[in-house]
């Protein structure tokens, strides 16, 4: 049994946009462990945010039709900013310093190029291995 759940992965599974975004979520759930109780709004927003990234990745990825997967991807892009824009709040609340908050900025950089490529083809299939991200 162990075996077969080994071999078992799901497509999103495989996009890097989406390795990244756990990976962004690991860092917001260290992040937030210290903040203090008067940036909670905030950080649960922040925490909203970052799952569903990945869980609208997931859930776009599962999409058979072109323009609904799309769409699904976009919502993701949406809340990848609006994690930096929370990110961008925290810093000026005092709560964290640049230096804090900036891996987490690197890595919603990436991860918003990523999905902005996955939604700008022009042809009928969408997804991240076809994207060069960075490059223009």
């Amino acid at each position: 049994m162990g075996k077969v759940m080994n071999d078992m992965i799901f497509s999103h599974e495989k996009l890097d946009v989406y390795k990244t975004s756990l990976k962004f979520a690991m860092f917001v759930s260290s992040l937030t462990e210290d903040l203090k109780e008067l940036n909670r709004h905030v950080r649960d927003q922040l925490i909203r945010a970052a799952l569903s990234i990945e869980l609208k990745i997931a859930e776009g990825n599962g999409k058979r039709g072109v323009p609904e997967r799309k769409r699904f991807f976009q919502i993701a892009r949406g809340s990848a900013m609006e994690c930096a824009a929370c990110l961008d709040l925290l810093v000026c609340f005092g709560a964290c310093g640049h230096p804090k908050v900036t891996p987490g900025k690197q890595l919603l950089y990436r991860i918003v190029s990523m999905l902005s490529r996955m939604t700008e083809v022009a042809d009928e299939t969408v997804g991240d291995e076809m994207a060069r991200y960075g490059e223009k």
